[in-house]
């Protein structure tokens, strides 16, 4: 008996299924129809999803177990699968994301040369709980914390490159399990992080550890992305760098919760202090907090000690009136939307493909169309999706 093949491709040839119902169609003398097999390799192709997407899930669990119980490598290779949005990096963030939210998260946040990765250092040194350095601590620090840092390195316009040198700094950390340090690019990113920052922010959160530190790129005047990721956001000032005050601009001397003078035996410190509190007489903020100035050094590891202690009261400041939860939610409204806008850019681009949009850039450029229009025919066909 001979078979009517489909004209534009072959049926499976070890295919269980298509095998059971060729021998069904030879014992009954039924011709075996197109229609029939199509369906059977259908539901075949339905089952072999649903077998991967269980030894996925399986392999997945099996990988979060690891990250959780303190494997370095498994972390490592989960925030690389993030960071690259490789296959299966949104599967894990799910996986990963109900045993978040412990962590506390600080920001540190300043102008190029600072002292930001020097200030990280000492902070990462004191909660590792260094007796050498830091005696008679304040018991409401909790010394002996494990500890992420994300540093996050401008990339090259140019080149696409990054140099990543924030690490070079903490290169005594490298042998303490405790402290896990990351080097990201912001890979074109603006707002002083990069793009996969909050995702990776939850990968060290999930994998236990008590403190993550997100040190920015240097930032100038609106840079001011961090504070919808931090719980604690330090802006870092320097004397002598132009005006009093360098980054006295609307946006981001309004997001400290606490503002350090580093390298504060330059002369100039006091002048930089006088204005910031001149600028904290002129508005309060919603939540009543009137931010602490700490004066460092951290190359010495001067004042780290009252910086931890700041952050401390600042964190029992918004225990004790209930707002740690109200900051959440409106930093979580923020990110939301900007998981939005990314998913629906990703999806624009999948559709439009890349030759579609460089000749439809070419007509706009060429004023054949205008460009109001064609966003709006793009937008409206990822509505029907």
């Amino acid at each position: 008996m001979t078979f009517a093949r489909p004209p534009s491709q072959e049926w499976p040839q070890n295919n269980p299924a298509i095998a059971r119902i060729s021998r069904q169609s030879q014992s009954t003398g039924t011709p075996l129809r197109d229609a029939q097999v199509r369906s059977e390799g259908r539901n075949v192709s339905l089952s072999l999803g649903e077998s991967r997407l269980t030894v996925l899930n399986q392999q997945i669990q099996t990988w979060v177990d690891q990250l959780r119980s303190g494997d370095l490598r498994a972390l490592a290779r989960a925030i690389s699968i993030v960071e690259n949005r490789a296959p299966g990096w949104s599967e894990l963030l799910k996986a990963l994301f109900p045993h978040s939210g412990k962590a506390r998260v600080l920001g540190l946040t300043g102008p190029p040369g600072a002292g930001k990765s020097t200030l990280v250092d000492q902070l990462a040194r004191f909660y590792r709980g260094d007796k050498a350095k830091n005696k008679d601590k304040d018991e409401a620090v909790k010394p002996d914390r494990t500890v992420g840092i994300i540093a996050v390195d401008p990339t090259s316009p140019y080149t696409g490159g990054a140099i990543l040198g924030d690490r070079i700094r903490m290169q005594e950390h490298f042998s303490d399990p405790g402290i896990y340090i990351r080097s990201m690019a912001t890979r074109g990113s603006l707002g002083g992080l990069a793009r996969t920052t909050a995702d990776v922010v939850t990968v060290l959160d999930a994998s236990g550890r008590d403190l993550i530190m997100i040190e920015t790129v240097g930032v100038g005047q609106d840079e001011v992305d961090i504070v919808r990721l931090a719980d604690v956001t330090i802006l870092i000032l320097v004397p002598g760098m132009g005006d009093d005050v360098q980054t006295i601009k609307a946006g981001i001397m309004e997001i400290a919760d606490i503002f350090v003078i580093n390298k504060s035996d330059r002369d100039g410190a006091e002048n930089v202090e006088r204005e910031i509190r001149a600028l904290q007489s002129l508005a309060t903020r919603r939540d009543g907090w009137t931010p602490p100035i700490v004066k460092t050094v951290a190359s010495e590891g001067i004042g780290v000690q009252e910086l931890a202690a700041a952050i401390a009261t600042y964190e029992a400041y918004l225990q004790k009136n209930n707002l740690a939860l109200n900051k959440s939610v409106e930093n979580w409204q923020e990110r939301l939307v900007e998981m939005l806008r990314d998913a629906m850019l990703e999806k624009a681009r999948a559709q439009l493909g890349d030759g579609n949009l460089a000749r439809l850039a070419a007509e706009v450029a060429e004023h054949k169309r205008d460009p109001y229009t064609l966003v709006e025919e793009i937008a409206g066909k990822l509505g029907r999706v």
